[in-house]
């Protein structure tokens, strides 16, 4: 399954690569069907950004340092402390 995931992409890029090369090269002669694959791929690229899976989550031990490090950070701009950022 997962082989026919990865032909699958690599034929759908191969088209929408054609499409842009067909539009930037020959403009004049590019049609409906060029411009449209070259607007569906630019909108999937945009796709995994908003759908993208959340972090995994971190460990207790993960978490309690995080803790520290940031209650440290506060107390340091409390006194006024360098800013490092």
């Amino acid at each position: 399954m997962k082989l026919v995931r990865c032909v699958l992409g690599l034929v759908l890029g191969a088209v929408w690569f054609w499409a842009m090369l067909r539009l930037a090269l020959t403009p004049g002669r590019a049609g409906l069907l060029e411009g449209a694959v070259a607007a569906g791929g630019w909108g999937l690229s945009l796709l995994p950004v908003h759908v993208a899976s959340p972090p995994p989550a971190r460990s207790r031990v993960a978490r309690a340092v995080v803790r520290r490090v940031t209650r440290a950070w506060h107390r340091r701009r409390a006194r006024g402390g360098p800013d490092v950022s």
